[in-house]
């Protein structure tokens, strides 16, 4: 769904009506209006879009491996990989595939793509940092090859050698060649699946050698496999991923079977509310009305990262490591909860 909704939300609040405008505050701060100042067709079914702001005043910065948001005019937020050059603050690139099989936001990306149109966008955000390292293994799946360019850019920028693997259904539907053999220093292998399959991720990652991390962006099934095999070959600890949907062996967040009921303080917005057993915290939020950023509301996108003041958060999302759960003190509240009687977040 590309929203959470309840047609009978039940949600006791505590508010402090003098404390609401600073989270509006807080929120807007984060956001921007620009302008698509050029779009292109990569493929037949991908866009690729130039974000810039009036007067081309300097973007906020941003690494190899951040996203941004778009609100849509239909009120959809979707997250997208920026695949420019982080060096040039003066616009944002994105590429969108055309999904018909989709929630309807490439879709609607698709039909509004014309120069001039103005889009609020929320971020830059970075939950796949490009670590240093010897050297590069990048594997790319259809769209996700797009957080890859920057990436190589840095690494040939370093000096540091690389590799990159890059799967589709046909060439067809494989975008940015161009870019990709223009790069220097690095080792290219192109996978068309209609011409030479899927690649084999056992035999790729016995090639791994030390000092050499991997990073992989692409479908649910692609990864998941690309996780299987990195536990079979050892290598958990060199591979860094990005998720464009729900991981396939998570729970969905909705399945609140054996859940407790909680209490969460909103310190910034002086508000109280009562999550139930049957409710969760994102659906929560949004029933208060809460300016939360909510997107993938799976707890893969990271649009609803916050602090946690109080608290030990249950975490049920596939962005933070095992290292930040431990640590407690952030969460994605679209689906996480509380073990814990009372949290307490910084909104």
């Amino acid at each position: 769904m590309d929203s959470i909704q309840s047609p009978e939300p039940s949600v006791s609040v505590t508010r402090d009506m003098h404390a609401t405008s600073g989270i509006t505050a807080m929120r807007d701060a984060n956001e921007r209006l620009l302008s698509i100042v050029r779009s292109r067709f990569e493929t037949p079914n991908i866009v690729v879009l130039e974000l810039s702001g009036d007067g081309g005043e300097a973007l906020p910065a941003w690494t190899p491996g951040a996203h941004i948001d778009l609100v849509l005019p239909s009120g959809k937020s979707r997250q997208y990989s920026l695949c420019g050059n982080p060096s040039d603050r003066s616009r944002y690139c994105i590429a969108v595939l055309r999904e018909t099989m989709g929630r309807g936001g490439s879709l609607e990306i698709h039909e509004i793509a014309r120069k001039d149109m103005v889009l609020t966008v929320r971020g830059p955000r970075n939950h796949f940092e490009l670590v240093e390292a010897k050297a590069y293994l990048f594997i790319a799946g259809g769209i996700g090859i797009t957080p890859m360019l920057p990436m190589i850019r840095a690494a040939e920028a370093a000096g540091a050698p690389w590799r990159l693997v890059y799967g589709g259904r046909s060439k067809a539907t494989m975008g940015f060649f161009n870019e990709i053999l223009e790069r220097q220093g690095g080792a290219v292998t192109l996978l068309p699946e209609d011409e030479a399959g899927r690649p084999d991720l056992d035999a790729l990652l016995a090639t791994v050698g030390s000092g050499e991390v991997v990073y992989g962006c692409g479908p649910g099934g692609m990864l998941t496999a690309l996780e299987e095999a990195s536990v079979r070959r050892g290598l958990s600890n060199v591979l860094h991923i990005e998720r464009f949907g729900a991981a396939e062996n998570m729970p969905p967040p909705a399945d609140l079977v054996g859940d407790s009921a909680f209490e969460v303080e909103l310190r910034t917005s002086g508000i109280t509310l009562q999550v139930p057993p049957d409710r969760s915290l994102g659906d929560t939020l949004l029933d208060a009305g809460i300016p939360v950023p909510f997107s993938c509301q799976e707890g893969y996108c990271g649009s609803c990262e916050t602090r946690v003041l109080e608290g030990v958060p249950d975490h049920r999302d596939t962005i933070l490591t095992d290292e930040e759960k431990a640590e407690g003190t952030l969460m994605m509240v679209c689906c996480g909860r509380s073990k814990t009687p009372r949290l307490v977040l910084d909104l």
